[in-house]
C-alpha cells in the first residue's frame, strides 16, 4: 500500500494540486476509494476543525483544507458510486431568503461533502419553497440554513414553517448556524441542530 502520509499533509495544509495528484496515484496503486476517504481525508479534515477550535487555523486555512478536500473528491466521487457506496447523507443547504452571503455556506458544504454528505447547494438568497422542493425531489434528509444578518434570521423560522406546512417536518432535519445565530435561538425556532462553525458543522450532522 502507498504511503498516504502526502495526502494528508496536503489536505492539512490546502494544497489542492497535490492533493488530487496523491488521490490519483493511491487510486492508480490499487487503494479502496472508500478507504482513502475514511482513512486519511476525513481525518486530515477532522485535524484542520480541530485546529480551528484551537485558533491555529483561521477561515483562510479552512478554505484552503476544504478546496483541497474538493478536488480529491472529484477522482472518487464516481466510483463511489460505481460501486454502489450511499452517501453518509444528502444535506440542502443554502444562505436563506434576503441574505446574499455565501463564504460561511460555502466553506460549510465543502466540509459536510468531506465528511462523506451529497450536497445540495441551493445558493444564497434561497426562498422556503426550494428548500422544501429539495426535501420531496432529491430525498434531502438535512436542511442546513445559513444567515450572516440578524434581519434575515426569522427567514429561518419561516423555512421550518414551510417545511411544517408541506408535511415534511417530521421527516427531514434542520440545522442552522452563521454568525448572529445562537444555539437558543436554534431551539426558540425549533430546529434540530446548530453549529457555531462550519467545522463542527460535520458533527452536527453526524449527531442528526
Amino acid at each position: 500500500m502507498p504511503d498516504l502520509q502526502p495526502l494528508y499533509d496536503a489536505i492539512l495544509t490546502g494544497d489542492a494540486k497535490t492533493a488530487k495528484s496523491a488521490t490519483e496515484a493511491a487510486l492508480a496503486a490499487g487503494v479502496d476509494p472508500l478507504v482513502l476517504v475514511q482513512e486519511t481525508m476525513m481525518p486530515a479534515m477532522e485535524e484542520v476543525g480541530r485546529r480551528f477550535e484551537r485558533n491555529e487555523y483561521f477561515v483562510p486555512e479552512l478554505l484552503l483544507a476544504a478546496r483541497a478536500m474538493k478536488a480529491c473528491l472529484e477522482p472518487i466521487r464516481p466510483l463511489l458510486a460505481a460501486g454502489g457506496v450511499e452517501p453518509a447523507g444528502r444535506v440542502a443547504i443554502g444562505t436563506v431568503k434576503g441574505d446574499l452571503h455565501d463564504i460561511g455556506k460555502n466553506l460549510v458544504a465543502a466540509m459536510l461533502e468531506g465528511g462523506g454528505y451529497e450536497v445540495i447547494d441551493l445558493g444564497v438568497n434561497v426562498d422556503p419553497s426550494k428548500f422544501v422542493a429539495a426535501v420531496k425531489d432529491k430525498n434531502a434528509r438535512i436542511v442546513a440554513l445559513s444567515a450572516l444578518l440578524t434581519t434575515t434570521m426569522p427567514a429561518m423560522k419561516t423555512t421550518i414553517e414551510a417545511l411544517k406546512k408541506a408535511g415534511l417536518r417530521d421527516s427531514v432535519k434542520v440545522m442552522v448556524g452563521g454568525a448572529p445565530v445562537t444555539e437558543s435561538y436554534a431551539k426558540e425556532i425549533g430546529a434540530d441542530g446548530y453549529s457555531k462553525n462550519a467545522a463542527g458543522a460535520v458533527e452536527a450532522a453526524r449527531a442528526l
